[in-house]
């Protein structure tokens, strides 16, 4: 297997075994000792968490606080088909163990309980750790301990723009800037007299969406608001759009603040046309949230968005005729625990579906270094339910790069344009649709060869 990973990352030691290294050197005369001592250390650094039987992984989702809505049940879609997968004999022969821990979407949580996955449980790699703000806290500390870092739930181009800075973080969805170039791309051909308002979330999340947007529409935007996770209170960020003459406001923000947002519209009379971005658009969770949040003033459902504007790169729970979407329907139901199958839910089967590809295409010999090589060499070439294909290679390890915009009626999205496919910068957004087609093997478990 080629390494492309750059040595003096690839081969640099965390700070315990670093201190091995020293003290053996030292102790011994014979440098050849000290070579062999680390080569030693580095080889057992890549076995961490994995067995003849078992391979542990670990993510750090928010089981509870303002996020838990929705995003909670993620890491239920990846233990139902981790489950699915381990009942079917597993990968190479190994069982998939998932552990899973609860930062309440809080970075300094965050930290900690990661802390504890990598040193204490000690995880071979983190799997779909989710949220921008909170991932953002540990990115440095996974990559310096040499810890895969797959999937991060969240679009933000730092998963995989900068490989040769972050050499084990990989994206997994379509990254915030080619989501914010399809809809500005939208707005400009089919809005172009708007009044713009950009109704964003204070990190990585709005900005990058914003950067996209702007590539098409920067002479339409008027105002630009922002919030701070954990602050319900965005009252004034809706009156000063408001104000300013908005008839069309862009939102990148998560579930709950949909809900804020829509529910002060509401008080105030504000009617301007929607525009969401994917992770903050689930019709029937933010109806409920509505509901909540009102405290039963408005009734919940998903017909609450009816009108609204989002994206879509893969068939939820609203397209139950798809044949990826009845293949998580089945593992739902054999592996399932309590509730019904939903979006979040598809989320983190998808992209547990992806996992597993990467550890075929690592093969039996399973390393740290060796699933980082097999992602890049193969990755670009993995199949699953996303409407374009993965990204990823030495050069990239950014995620999918397909959406479609759609608008909301009755809790499903019908579409306003074909599967979009783009990349970061000034590449061209073209229409292809040649990865949507894909339907998962009868078995529901991908076949993939072990790179070479």
């Amino acid at each position: 297997m080629r390494s492309t990973l750059p040595d003096k990352l690839r081969r640099r030691p965390t700070a315990a075994v670093a201190a091995t290294v020293l003290a053996a050197c030292a102790a011994l005369s014979a440098c050849g000792a000290g070579e062999d001592r680390e080569d030693s250390a580095d080889e057992a650094r890549n076995a961490v968490g994995v067995t003849d039987d078992t391979i542990k992984i670990g993510g750090h989702f928010p089981l509870t606080g303002v996020a838990a809505p929705g995003y909670s049940e993620i890491p239920t879609g990846h233990q139902a088909y981790f489950d699915y997968v381990n009942a079917n004999g597993g990968v190479n022969g190994r069982q998939i163990e998932f552990v899973v821990k609860d930062d309440a979407y809080n970075p300094t949580n965050t930290s900690s309980v990661t802390n504890e996955l990598v040193l204490q449980d000690e995880i071979f790699g983190m799997v779909g750790g989710l949220g921008t703000p909170t991932h953002g806290a540990v990115i440095d500390f996974l990559n310096d301990e040499q810890v895969p870092d797959l999937f991060v739930s969240s679009g933000s181009r730092q998963w995989g723009e900068t490989p040769e800075e972050y050499p084990y973080t990989f994206g997994w969805q379509p990254d915030y800037v080619i989501e914010g170039k399809v809809i500005g791309q939208y707005i400009a051909e089919n809005l172009p007299k708007a009044k713009v308002g950009l109704f964003l979330q204070d990190d990585d999340l709005g900005a990058d969406g914003e950067s996209g947007v702007r590539q098409f529409i920067d002479d339409q935007i008027v105002e630009t608001v922002s919030y701070t996770p954990g602050n319900t209170d965005v009252a004034p960020q809706i009156a000063k759009l408001q104000a300013a003459g908005v008839d069309l406001v862009v939102g990148f923000n998560v579930p709950s603040y949909t809900a804020l947002s829509q529910l002060v519209a509401l008080k105030t009379g504000f009617a301007p046309q929607w525009i969401y971005s994917n992770v903050g658009s689930d019709p029937n969770l933010v109806g409920s949230l509505l509901a909540n949040f009102s405290e039963g003033a408005v009734d919940g459902g998903a017909g609450l968005l009816d009108g609204v504007i989002t994206t879509e790169y893969m068939p939820g729970a609203d397209a139950p005729d798809d044949p990826w979407t009845q293949l998580w329907q089945k593992v739902w139901d054999e592996h399932g625990k309590d509730g019904e199958l939903t979006n979040y839910r598809i989320y983190g089967m998808a992209e547990a579906y992806t996992f597993v590809q990467a550890l075929q295409a690592a093969g039996e010999d399973l390393t740290r270094d060796g699933i980082v090589e097999a992602l890049e060499e193969a990755g670009a070439e993995f199949e699953g339910p996303g409407f374009g294909p993965f990204r990823y290679s030495a050069d990239s390890h950014l995620g999918l790069s397909g959406l479609q915009v759609v608008e909301l009626k009755g809790g499903a999205g019908e579409p306003l344009t074909p599967v979009l496919v783009t990349d970061l910068g000034d590449a061209a957004i073209e229409e292809d649709d040649s990865a949507a087609g894909d339907a998962p093997p009868e078995s529901g478990i991908p076949e993939v060869d072990a790179v070479d």
